[in-house]
């Protein structure tokens, strides 16, 4: 559906470069989460991809279906409809802007009301709808085109749990669809619900970018266990010595295990239970996505 080929893009020869070698590719139905601190370059990549701005350098591939007119749709971080208009009023502009007319714009109308829950603010004026109902409308107007390709930057920002939830398991039913994603947010348990793929950005270029599952993995993973209680001296010092258990720390609360590598996590846990060490929780292997964040962008605050 989209393939991005070492795209570079800076606003002035002065500065750096605001997107810098950026490669990457979606599949039909896929959901990419894009992550990045603030000024990493993520809302120039979406312009880059929607066609508001112009790569200097690399190149952009987009399917067939996306590169016709109505095939994608960028939904923006600021609310982006006529505040005087209904919402109903809003969606059949946008409609025909995209040159839709007669029954075909009332359906697609009718559509994006109902897949955004509007059915009972159609009628009302955008600037009297809350926070919830105005980022709806935001995202109804992106639908309305029935794009294949749908950029939602920042879609749940400022609205409430009900509101974002509903946001959420929109996105999802999308890809149920087959419709393909990119979807930005700072909301790192968004990002770790919806999507298949993640890319984190920092700096302009791609810190990584995989399956969800393997971008949590951990490169050299270690196993918590929380005991029922504090160790013996002896089964410490043997769970030290043979098993990887790492020095310091644990008495009542969780041990660290470095596991060697071909000796799988079952054969640790049963050496706790040889031990006569009663295990109350483990967990082994998988970060979340907001560690994997802080270690490979850092923890310096940005502006």
């Amino acid at each position: 559906m989209l393939k991005l080929h070492d795209l570079r893009f800076r606003y002035t020869a002065a500065d750096p470069w605001a997107v810098d070698e950026v490669s990457f590719e979606l599949r039909r139905g896929e959901v990419l989460g894009l992550l990045g601190p603030n000024g990493a370059g993520k809302t120039t990549l979406m312009a880059l991809i929607s066609g508001l701005r112009r790569p200097q350098q690399g190149e952009i591939r987009r399917a067939p279906e996306v590169a016709a007119r109505g095939g994608f749709a960028l939904v923006p971080q600021d609310h982006a409809f006529y505040p005087m208009l209904t919402c109903r009023e809003n969606l059949e502009f946008f409609a025909g802007v995209l040159g839709l007319g007669g029954s075909t714009r009332r359906e697609r109308v009718d559509a994006a009301i109902a897949v955004a829950g509007l059915g009972a603010v159609a009628r009302q004026r955008a600037s009297q709808c809350s926070g919830g109902l105005k980022r709806r409308l935001n995202l109804a107007i992106g639908l309305v085109g029935d794009p294949q390709l749908l950029l939602l930057d920042e879609p749940t920002v400022g609205v409430d749990p009900q509101s974002r939830a509903f946001l959420l398991e929109t996105v999802r039913n999308l890809r149920t669809r087959g419709k393909t994603v990119v979807y930005t947010s700072h909301y790192m348990e968004e990002v770790q619900a919806v999507s298949d793929r993640v890319a984190i950005m920092d700096h302009g270029r791609l810190l990584c970018c995989g399956a969800l599952d393997a971008v949590l993995a951990e490169s050299n993973p270690r196993l918590l266990v929380r005991p029922a209680g504090p160790l013996a001296g002896p089964v410490r010092a043997a769970l030290i010595a043979g098993w990887g258990l790492e020095p310091g720390g644990g008495d009542g609360g969780w041990l660290s295990f470095a596991v060697p590598a071909g000796r799988p996590v079952e054969a640790v846990l049963a050496e706790l239970r040889n031990q006569g060490v009663s295990v109350i929780r483990f967990v082994y292997g998988n970060n979340n996505l907001e560690d994997v964040f802080l270690k490979l962008t850092h923890r310096s605050l940005r502006d």
